[in-house]
C-alpha cells in the first residue's frame, strides 16, 4: 500500500513539473523565434516530445516510489527536488528567455543530477534502474539538442 501512494505522489508531482514547464515555456515551440533557429538534423517531431515525456515521467515516477520505499532519506528527497527545479527552468529559460547558454548549463546539470539517481542507487535498485534510463538516455538526446541550437546560431 505504501508503494502504491509513494507512486501516487511523484506521479502527480512528476506531471505537475511538465505542466509548469509547458506553462511558462510560452508556447515556446511553436514561436517564430524556435521554429526559425537553425536546428540538429536530428531533431525530432514536435509529437515525440509529448510521447517521450509521458513516458519518461511514468518510470521515473515508478522508479522514485521504488527507491523511496527502500531508502526514505532527505538526500533522495533533495536529489529529486533539484531534479523537478532544473527540469522546470529549463522551460523559461530557454524557450521563453531564449537563454540558449544558461538552458545548456541547466541541462548538463539535469543529466548531471538523473545521472547521479541512476548511478549512485543501481545496486540498492538492481532491475529497476532501468525506469530511470529513458530520462537519462533522452536527457543526453535533449542535451545534443540544445548543444547544438548554442554552436549553430
Amino acid at each position: 500500500m505504501k508503494l502504491l501512494k509513494y507512486l501516487i505522489v511523484f506521479l502527480v508531482i512528476n506531471f505537475g513539473a511538465l505542466a509548469i514547464g509547458s506553462w511558462l515555456m510560452n508556447n515556446g515551440p511553436q514561436t517564430d523565434w524556435y521554429i526559425n533557429l537553425n536546428q540538429a538534423p536530428w531533431t525530432p517531431p514536435g509529437w515525440v516530445f509529448g510521447v517521450a515525456w509521458t513516458t519518461i515521467m511514468i518510470c521515473f515516477a515508478i522508479y522514485m516510489a521504488y527507491l523511496y520505499k527502500l531508502i526514505p532519506t532527505t538526500k533522495i528527497i533533495a536529489l529529486f527536488t533539484i531534479q523537478f527545479i532544473l527540469n522546470v527552468i529549463w522551460n523559461y529559460i530557454f524557450f521563453n528567455q531564449h537563454l540558449v547558454g544558461a538552458g545548456f548549463t541547466v541541462i548538463l546539470l539535469l543529466t548531471f543530477v538523473v545521472a547521479t539517481f541512476t548511478f549512485s542507487f543501481k545496486e540498492e535498485m538492481a532491475l529497476k534502474t532501468l525506469l530511470i534510463l529513458p530520462y537519462l538516455i533522452w536527457l543526453f538526446i535533449a542535451t545534443s539538442l540544445n548543444g547544438y541550437i548554442l554552436l549553430n546560431n
